[in-house]
């Protein structure tokens, strides 16, 4: 997940590990991300609901040939560049074939044509454009589009912007410099209760990776399917626990 508004990305990738019981392989040390302990969000039972979990852990699939890092918490300023490139050179290292990045951006500072339809979006990297472009298309996906670079001055110069989307461009522009084969899927939301837009989102990504099988009629409507991770019952928060005391 790129670590953006609503924590959308992050979300969404708790329904993948949960749903699809994935394993912890270990962990990405980095001293970007703001240090934090907590007990193991996947809990499902007494017994494992003790586990250690930390700011950024790997999680694998085998089966699927999957394999997920989440990040629990946020970056330490001016740490962005850092971490990007460490974690390029990790996927380049460990032959990752593809990489996906979820991710979000502010809701209101859409311009008009992204007012329009779908709020969701995807932004392929040259050497995936090649591999599953016609896909897209098929699924009849939306682009990010560009934004003018100086709106009202000069509106023929167009750029990226991804505001509220934390290390999503520069992740996506490394690397399509670099070769490597990444998608960017984000929604545009707002603050608040995110957990609908981290299902939209995930659904999103299943459109495409079919990651789950929907059972119902509707391909891409599999919501009730997704397994909510315990940790969600405290995502806003609890009294305190009497232990305390």
């Amino acid at each position: 997940p790129a670590v953006s508004v609503g924590n959308v990305g992050q979300l969404a990738i708790d329904l993948v590990i949960s749903t699809l019981d994935m394993t912890k392989v270990g962990y990405f040390y980095t001293d970007c991300l703001v240090p934090m302990v907590g007990n193991n969000p996947y809990a499902t039972a007494e017994e494992n609901s003790v586990e250690l979990s930390i700011n950024a852990e790997v999680y694998s699939l085998p089966s699927k040939k999957l394999v997920v890092l989440q990040i629990r918490s946020p970056f330490i300023k001016n740490k962005y560049r850092p971490f990007c490139q460490t974690l390029l050179s990790w996927v380049k290292s460990s032959k990752c074939a593809r990489v996906v990045v979820l991710s979000s951006s502010h809701a209101y500072q859409r311009d008009d044509e992204q007012l329009l339809g779908t709020p969701l979006r995807y932004l392929l990297t040259p050497d995936l454009e090649k591999a599953v472009g016609g896909l897209m298309q098929e699924l009849n996906w939306k682009e990010m589009e560009k934004v003018a670079a100086y709106p009202g001055i000069n509106d023929t110069e167009k750029v990226l912007h991804i505001p509220g989307g934390g290390i999503t461009k520069r992740l996506f522009t490394e690397s399509s410099s670099k070769g490597i084969q990444m998608a960017v899927l984000l929604k545009f939301c707002s603050e608040g209760d995110n957990i609908p837009d981290a299902f939209t989102l995930v659904n999103y990504l299943n459109e495409w990776l079919q990651l789950i099988k929907s059972e119902s009629n509707n391909s891409t409507d599999t919501s009730s399917q997704w397994k909510i991770p315990s940790s969600w019952r405290l995502l806003f928060g609890n009294g305190l626990p009497p232990a305390l005391f």
